[in-house]
């Protein structure tokens, strides 16, 4: 059984230019248009199953609000059905839902009243709303004194508390501060080992990967794929880049061309993405350990390099080198560039070429890991992808150091009798 349902959702808004439109629109006797329409969503479809945590993410005005609203019931469709099985708690925009003359106690008690409980059983669940709220006296303060944190604070901490079988949460988790984020991410945790769903909207794509078992992009209304976290994001980062869709500079990834004559080339990841605007192209590419040897196990605590031959396809400015090393589920675990180091990389004529090196030691826990790399630049204000070779390379990491988490920081430990 589903927890919701959609079948071709598509919503649309009637824009006018004067206020006085509506009113000429609905009387005149050949029924003249007077407005512009305006869809927010296209024909979206999709299926998700209890205990889901799902991600939904896009670029600002791509209809994610819109999505949740119809599926909070605050909005119905122009079209299509939008289906939810059981009790929906949302946190929107900021005070929606509130009374913003009522205490954050009587808002508490008023948001349980509408979802069908008693006051009986809002009682019992009155010391765990103020608990983790934890906003102190203003509890009993009107919520319109409130600022954005104790109304997200109040908000999720009402809506947790309701016991709702699906949570949307939009955006609200980045207004509060570190230890509320964590407790609101322990608290969805706990809701996805007891089957509750989660539909979580948010810009940071740190927490999707972590969280969220599926995601879906959405673009001008509509959705562009729904899939496995890392497919998703991955997408997502092609459309910011204007990317997606655009044809590859070289068609499939460029085999790995830097190792010596006498070796055969190590092998590529057959399913890295491969994109950019053709500026610039990535020709050869590959990882060495210390002896320069191209190589695709690298021992913790030694040297190791990465390397990239760039050839120029236009005249390019100060053009930015980049790498990125993620684990398997697509989290950034480090990386850095030439802008970020603050090295200065020149100016280029049209086929041109470059070799640029990193250089430095691996401190990461044993592991597989996955190594992008890029270049980029700026054309006025706006960020270019020139060339980005996504997980281009998988490699693997031996350690016989215990550590703690993904990182070693290869700490110095000083210990003085007192």
């Amino acid at each position: 059984m589903n927890a919701i349902r959609l079948e071709h959702v598509t919503k649309a808004y009637k824009l006018y230019h004067h206020p006085g439109d509506r009113l000429k629109e609905a009387l005149h006797p050949g029924r003249k248009k007077y407005h512009q329409d305006f869809c927010a969503l296209r024909d979206i479809s999709l299926a998700i199953q209890p205990g889901e945590t799902i991600g939904i993410i896009g670029r600002n005005g791509s209809g994610k609000s819109t999505l949740l609203k119809l599926i909070a019931g605050i909005l119905t469709p122009t079209a299509g059905t939008v289906e939810a099985w059981g009790k929906v708690a949302a946190l929107l925009e900021l005070g929606a839902g509130f009374n913003l003359e009522l205490t954050g106690l009587e808002n508490f008690y008023f948001n349980g009243l509408l979802l069908g409980h008693t006051r009986r059983e809002m009682e019992a669940r009155r010391e765990a709303v103020i608990a983790f709220a934890d906003i102190g006296d203003y509890m009993d303060q009107p919520v319109k004194h409130y600022s954005s944190g104790m109304f997200v604070r109040l908000a999720f901490a009402v809506a947790i508390q309701v016991d709702p079988d699906i949570l949307i949460v939009d955006e609200a988790l980045a207004v509060g501060d570190l230890n509320f984020q964590a407790r609101c991410f322990r608290k969805l945790n706990e809701f996805r080992a007891n089957g509750k769903t989660v539909l979580l909207v948010t810009h940071a794509l740190d927490s999707v990967l972590r969280y969220c078992s599926r995601a879906m992009v959405l673009d001008k209304g509509r959705m562009v794929v729904a899939a496995d976290s890392k497919k998703a994001v991955d997408v997502y980062k092609q459309l910011m880049a204007n990317c997606y869709d655009a044809v590859p500079v070289a068609g499939s990834a460029p085999v790995a061309g830097l190792a010596p004559d006498d070796q055969a080339p190590l092998p590529v990841n057959p399913d890295a993405l491969v994109y950019g605007e053709g500026h610039a192209e990535i020709v050869e590419y590959d990882l060495f350990d210390e002896h320069n040897r191209p190589t695709r196990l690298l021992q913790h605590g030694r040297p190791f390099s990465i390397h990239m031959k760039v050839q120029f396809r236009a005249a390019v400015r100060e053009p930015i080198f980049a790498f990125t090393i993620k684990d398997l589920k697509g989290m950034e675990l480090t990386g850095t560039n030439t802008q970020f180091k603050h090295v200065p990389t020149g100016s280029y004529d049209k086929w041109d070429s470059v070799s640029v090196e990193f250089a430095q030691t691996l401190n990461a826990q044993s592991g597989r890991y996955a190594l992008s790399l890029g270049c980029t630049g700026y054309e006025g204000d706006t960020m270019v992808v020139y060339h980005r070779l996504y997980d281009i390379l998988l490699f693997e990491t031996t350690s016989s150091m215990p550590m703690v988490g993904c990182y070693d920081l290869d700490s110095k430990i000083r210990i003085q009798r007192a």
